[in-house]
């Protein structure tokens, strides 16, 4: 399917040569078609859906999830000097 879709884009493109709309063409397919493969899951999307469906197991969601908690932690500006005081609990049982 993929290379049946390179050819079409391919020809149209030649066709450009003739009359420029066949460019036109030619790009919104090639751009309707990278839309389309990161909806069905060739990319990675940044919002909605669950978290959980763009790692292949829990542990790696863990993980990130961890990771962005302690971002959070580190770098929002509420609590400051709560989250100071477990930085250094963290930091003392880490040694």
């Amino acid at each position: 399917m993929f290379v049946l879709l390179l050819i079409l884009i391919a020809v149209l493109f030649g066709f450009g040569f003739l009359h420029p709309i066949w460019w036109v063409a030619a790009a919104v397919l090639a751009y309707g078609a990278t839309r389309h493969g990161r909806d069905r899951g060739g990319g990675r999307s940044r919002g909605g859906g669950s978290d959980l469906g763009d790692y292949r197991n829990p542990r790696d969601y863990r993980e990130r999830r961890d990771r962005q908690d302690r971002w959070d932690r580190r770098y929002t500006r509420q609590n400051w000097a709560r989250r100071r005081r477990e930085d250094r609990r963290d930091h003392e049982h880490h040694r």
